[in-house]
């Protein structure tokens, strides 16, 4: 049935302290900020699927990376960034850019699975890159989380009025004069951006645990945009550092134990909030 074996592992700390453990640390705190930030829009602006659908889109520039023994994280970002421009140009409309998505993401994911068959590194490379593999995270990497974090956070604070108001109401943004276009490209190029670094951490499969469930969950908690951002960032933080602290505790896959708890924080919240209203 497998390697894996939750008994209780009486060296987790030594296992914890470890500088790949650390790495990892490192890297879900900068990961956790984007996701969450971006998870909140995410989920204003209805699009969630062209998020999920991201993942997949850099599926193919994952694979072709390793076929053309280049970084992974390059080839998906190229990818990713390119699906997200095509869709945002030429998704103006929720139900254009569900179309333009859904066509985008169906050729990608076969474009993908192509370079997988062409080189045997790229097929031993999916799991990882489809379920993800945080404890592998080196400190290049980690520095570019970092760089990306400061960028996002630049550019939010430039267009962050407009893009908020385009995200709660767009028919209200345009007769504004919110550029209404510009404001679909920069999200999804933004959000290219968040899927490739999230994905080290669970994956392309699992990658709505860390960008839309914490922001699903903060949306409940939350009075204010700003709030749920903030809520959402720690949300997501918490299940990355205490999925760690677990699959050490109890050896595990970590995107596992990640998307478990994020997903157990939602259904909480939800229950409460349920609870409540009655």
């Amino acid at each position: 049935m497998g390697d894996i074996n939750f008994a209780f592992d009486p060296d987790w700390m030594s296992t914890l302290t470890a500088p790949f453990m650390t790495n990892a640390f490192v890297a879900g705190l900068f990961i956790a900020l984007a996701a969450g930030v971006m998870g909140y829009f995410t989920i204003a602006r209805h699009s969630t699927f062209a998020a999920h659908a991201l993942a997949h889109i850099g599926l193919p520039g994952a694979t072709g990376a390793v076929l053309f023994g280049l970084p992974v994280s390059l080839g998906m970002g190229v990818f990713a960034l390119g699906g997200a421009l095509v869709i945002g140009a030429l998704g103006k409309r929720i139900s254009e850019r569900e179309i333009a998505t859904g066509t985008v993401l169906a050729f990608a994911t076969g474009l993908g699975l192509f370079f997988a068959r062409l080189s045997s590194s790229a097929s031993q490379q999916m799991q990882s890159i489809l379920f993800g593999s945080i404890l592998t995270i080196t400190k290049d990497q980690i520095i570019g989380f970092m760089v990306f974090d400061v960028l996002l956070l630049i550019l939010l604070a430039v267009i962050y009025r407009p893009l908020l108001f385009s995200s709660l109401d767009e028919q209200v943004a345009q007769a504004k004069g919110v550029p209404i276009g510009l404001m679909n490209v920069a999200f999804m190029a933004i959000m290219a951006g968040v899927i490739t670094i999230a994905v080290p951490a669970v994956g392309t499969l699992l990658i709505f645990a860390l960008v839309i469930t914490p922001a699903a969950t903060a949306n409940i908690l939350a009075g204010s945009p700003f709030k749920a951002m903030v809520i959402a960032s720690l949300l997501c933080l918490v299940s990355i550092w205490l999925g760690l602290v677990l699959s050490a505790m109890f050896p595990a896959p970590p995107s596992f134990i990640i998307v478990t708890l994020s997903t157990l924080f939602w259904a909480i919240a939800r229950a409460v909030y349920a609870l409540k209203a009655h």
